[in-house]
């Protein structure tokens, strides 16, 4: 793109800054992460990019979350602020829900990085996860320029933990599978989802692998499954080291319990940063939940989440 820097400047909600104008980048060295709060994508690379900021910021470095929504509730000023406080996130994060510097940018995927040089040209773009050994060099290169001195830090290693730890990509036999019929796949059960209505539902005979079904009475919507009776379940059989799941409390704010098994079982060791070892935990905000972190060999499981009170939204399955 042309100019990235006046893209930005076009943003109108921003957090943890004032409005940055162009003329507050000109200069700079600027890294752009575009982000939501809600997807592991998004969130596992926080380590690397808080560091970043605050390694570089005194050499001209400024990074921007752009935080692009994907479901609804992320584009609550309340959530994100919420979000952004709970991941440590203290550099600037503008607010782009109606997706307007999205696609000034061109952009199509979370997370995407995009580099932009100290003349406001954009140098380098990366997508997905990974590679932050190279991204840290570019950033140095940048800089490098910008100062007409050579910067040549050692390149960090960040471990990660709960839900930012690094993935098991070779384990991961599952993919991101959406619960609300826009972009429902690998459901099974004796019927079809019905959309937009309650409806009672039983579980199959036997889950395929990367399928998913549903147990109580739910209404199907675009985005998202409402538990609408007063306990029901969601099963998916998936290979997969980590399990997360995104949903959110109903509308009028109460916390729902719930329960988690992994082969009808209590997880034990393989329980996930938001449950116990029981498999108890707590939903109470809108965002993802880190349910499953298979502590030994990883197998084929299936999990099961059982919600004990009315209300449960479930939006989608992410895995790691």
């Amino acid at each position: 793109m042309s100019n990235p820097q006046r893209a930005l400047a076009g943003g109108r909600e921003w957090l943890n800054t004032p409005p940055l104008r162009a003329e507050d980048l000109r200069g700079k060295v600027v890294l752009v992460n575009f982000w939501t709060y809600s997807c592991i994508n998004s969130l596992r690379p926080l380590r690397y990019i808080r560091a970043w900021a605050e390694k570089y910021r005194d050499r001209g470095l400024i990074v921007i979350g752009v935080h692009t929504p994907e479901f609804g509730f992320e584009k609550d000023l309340g959530n994100v602020r919420r979000a952004v406080a709970a991941q440590g996130v203290s550099y600037p994060v503008l607010l782009d829900s109606d997706e307007a510097i999205w696609r000034a940018f061109g952009n199509s995927a979370w997370p995407t990085f995009y580099f932009i040089d100290a003349d406001g040209r954009l140098r380098h773009q990366v997508v997905g996860e990974e590679g932050y050994d190279q991204s840290e060099r570019v950033i140095q290169k940048l800089l490098s320029e910008a100062r007409r001195e050579p910067i040549t830090d050692p390149i960090l290693t960040i471990p990660g933990d709960g839900p930012q730890a690094a993935p098991d990509w070779p384990e991961v036999g599952s993919e991101e599978t959406y619960v609300g019929y826009a972009k429902a796949s690998g459901f099974a059960g004796p019927g079809s989802l019905v959309r937009d209505g309650v409806a009672r539902y039983d579980p199959p005979a036997r889950l395929p692998l990367n399928h998913w079904s549903l147990a109580g009475q739910w209404t199907l919507g675009g985005e998202f499954a409402t538990l609408t009776g007063t306990s029901g379940t969601i099963a998916y059989r998936f290979h997969a080291r980590d399990l997360n799941l995104v949903l959110a409390p109903p509308a009028d704010g109460r916390s729902i319990r719930f329960r988690v098994r992994i082969d009808g079982s209590d997880p034990g060791a393989g329980h996930g940063f938001d449950t116990d070892a029981q498999g108890f935990g707590i939903l109470d905000q809108p965002r993802m939940y880190q349910l499953v972190r298979q502590s030994g060999p990883v197998a084929d499981r299936t999990f099961e989440i059982e919600f004990l009170d009315r209300g449960a939204r479930v939006y989608a399955f992410t895995f790691g």
